[in-house]
């Protein structure tokens, strides 16, 4: 009779509670060993590198230090432990630089006990896991070009330039036979497009791309 090798873990996450319901639930789960825990980022990288665990189940959130910046070490040093990030946030701004430091997956705090530990086998295998949320944040992200990418349309392109020569709306309205409101939208998209907040630094942005001069 054949036994599945155990998989090692180490816990990260400010929370003892959680820890420790984590810790309970893999112990007395088969095939599952917590090796530590670790209560931050940078406390992590030290147990990590002490304890050479297969999975970490990270926390993004933690005073002592962010679960990103302890996920982009662990990159850089060339850990072997993959990192299967635990958290209760899915907003763009968690999920994606996670997985661009190099997390293996993403899971929310509510997800099943029985979906957890296949998650933590399939990074343990190295296979990407993620949950129904975040890989729909992440399919929007890819699909939707990042700011400076998406080229402007010729309408777009004149708007500019006459906000270049520091044109209000009613001129510029007035100058392409357009309505003020039509040059708001114009401008809205403009900054979408160039990643700028007003005027001054869509123009910047623009001169800074080569789009003007």
């Amino acid at each position: 009779m054949t036994t599945e090798p155990l998989i090692t873990l180490l816990i990260v996450d400010d929370h003892p509670v959680v820890r420790d319901g984590l810790r309970g639930m893999f112990e007395s789960a088969p095939g599952f060993r917590v090796l530590g825990e670790a209560a931050s980022g940078p406390e992590a990288v030290t147990r990590a590198a002490e304890l050479d665990p297969d999975v970490v189940l990270m926390d993004l959130r933690m005073p002592g230090g962010s679960g990103v910046a302890a996920i982009r070490e662990l990159t850089r040093r060339g850990a072997r432990a993959k990192v299967l990030v635990l958290t209760t946030y899915d907003t763009d701004s968690d999920t994606l630089p996670a997985i661009e430091a190099g997390a293996t997956g993403y899971l929310l705090k509510d997800a099943p006990r029985d979906e957890l530990f296949t998650a933590v086998r399939a990074a343990a295998e190295g296979r990407t896991v993620l949950s129904p949320a975040v890989a729909s944040r992440l399919v929007r992200a890819v699909r939707t070009p990042a700011p400076g990418n998406e080229p402007l349309s010729t309408r777009e392109r004149e708007v500019l330039t006459l906000v270049a020569r520091g044109t209000s709306n009613r001129e510029i309205a007035r100058e392409l036979f357009i309505s003020e409101a039509t040059v708001k939208t114009h401008l809205t998209h403009l900054y979408t497009k160039l990643g700028a907040k007003d005027r001054a630094a869509a123009v910047a942005a623009a001169y800074d791309r080569g789009i003007l001069g």
